[in-house]
């Protein structure tokens, strides 16, 4: 129908030629092209068959076509689909952040007089959503220390709705274990278990596999691996959830980007070569660190030492390239190495290419988003560095982080 109303039996003005050019295909033989790369579908709107099909592609449940970009994108979906793949999904939904996803994630499945509990330490972001926004909002909180699926237990309430985890935990690493956070929200059929692996990346962990209900990432992050997008992805393991979720997102016009969704689908392809590396040099820089004199502690879940090595282990295919260490001396030891170091980057996010250093105490988790006495109390400390190890030579990253610590006065 669409090509019929390219000829509608006279001849346009040139105006109006210009405006309808992007109905008429240019195409070189018989067949439509069939691009080895998904295209970038960057239109906001779809042409409609007829009324009908506007009626029924309107219902948010729908997935029988396109209406409008905030609605449901070709370049989004081939991308969720893959990501939903690599999670064991029923499905994925992308999101522009991933604070996005998560707060999509709370107010779908928690409402005023609900109750949620999380884990502590936990992301910056989410503490700031949570207490300035959702609280505000009627939701009741309750933080666990660590990753406990005792305190868990015990923090469980009548009107409690979610329970939400992070694994490795962003800034101590410590470890949670999946399979028993998934029992125990089975154990509770009210409740919606949900974890943040941004630190793992699907390729690493699949907490679905094990019998959560929703795994978010930041897609900023490993997935995405360039430092050059920004973008949250969730993956449930029930359609009933996905429809939930997929409304939410409509109504709140969330939904990722095209141009990212592109990007993001072409970084999956070299998801697991990238970290496979990361994990190696993660391994090589923190057996350096835990060696060297001026480093109180290293937390790598990597290394025999660290308390949840094991369980890690079990869950994990690898320990990914994320890191913290603890120096010895003030904060201003910290901040001698990070202002020091020359081919690692004084940068906050994590998960590219490229090897990033920063001070949790006073960026991701700084006193605006977590308070001083409940970030001292889940245990990032003002001497914990948080490192995430790229995919440059690890000789180099060791070098560099050496002639830095040559610089820290202890």
């Amino acid at each position: 129908m669409a090509r019929e109303r390219c000829n509608p039996g006279w001849k346009l003005s040139v105006e109006t030629e210009m405006v309808r050019s992007n109905l008429k295909f240019a195409l070189r033989g018989n067949h439509p092209p069939r691009p080895l790369v998904p295209p970038i579908y960057n239109s906001s709107t779809y042409e409609l068959e007829d009324v009908r099909e506007g009626e029924e592609l309107s219902n948010t449940s729908s997935k029988n076509g396109y209406l409008y970009s905030r609605c449901g994108n070709p370049t989004v979906d081939v991308a969720a689909e893959t990501i939903a793949c690599l999670e064991g999904a029923e499905g994925s939904l992308l999101f522009s952040s991933g604070c996005a996803a998560i707060s999509t994630c709370m107010t779908t499945f928690a409402k005023c007089g609900d109750h949620m509990v999380l884990c502590q330490p936990v992301y910056g972001g989410v503490n700031a959503t949570v207490d300035k926004i959702l609280v505000k909002l009627g939701l009741e909180v309750t933080y666990i220390k660590g990753n406990s699926l005792e305190e868990y237990k015990k923090a469980i309430k009548p009107n409690t709705k979610i329970l939400y985890g992070e694994t490795p935990a962003n800034p101590t690493m410590s470890i949670l274990d999946v399979e028993g956070f998934a029992a125990l929200g089975k154990a509770h059929p009210q409740l919606v278990t949900m974890i943040d692996a941004t630190f793992a990346s699907p390729y690493l962990l699949q907490p679905l596999k094990y019998g959560v209900d929703l795994v978010m990432h930041s897609c900023t992050k490993y997935i995405g691996g360039h430092t050059d997008l920004l973008g949250g992805v969730i993956s449930f393991a029930s359609k009933e959830h996905g429809e939930a979720l997929t409304a939410t997102q409509i109504y709140l016009g969330n939904n990722m980007s095209p141009w990212d969704a592109f990007i993001l689908h072409r970084s999956v392809k070299t998801l697991a070569l990238r970290m496979d590396r990361h994990s190696e040099n993660a391994l090589k820089v923190a057996q350096f660190l835990q060696d060297h004199p001026k480093v109180e502690k290293v937390y790598y879940p990597g290394l025999p030492s660290h308390p949840d090595h094991e369980l890690a282990k079990k869950q994990m295919r690898n320990f990914s390239g994320m890191l913290s260490f603890e120096l010895k001396g003030s904060m201003e030891n910290g901040v001698t190495l990070v202002e020091n170091v020359k081919v690692i980057s004084l940068a906050v996010s994590l998960g590219g290419v490229e090897s990033l250093v920063c001070h949790p105490a006073s960026t991701t988790h700084c006193d605006s988003y977590v308070p001083a006495e409940m970030r001292k109390a889940a245990g990032v400390t003002d001497t914990m560095i948080r490192l995430s190890v790229g995919i440059e030579n690890a000789a180099d990253l060791i070098k560099d982080l050496e002639q830095a610590l040559d610089k820290v006065k202890i």
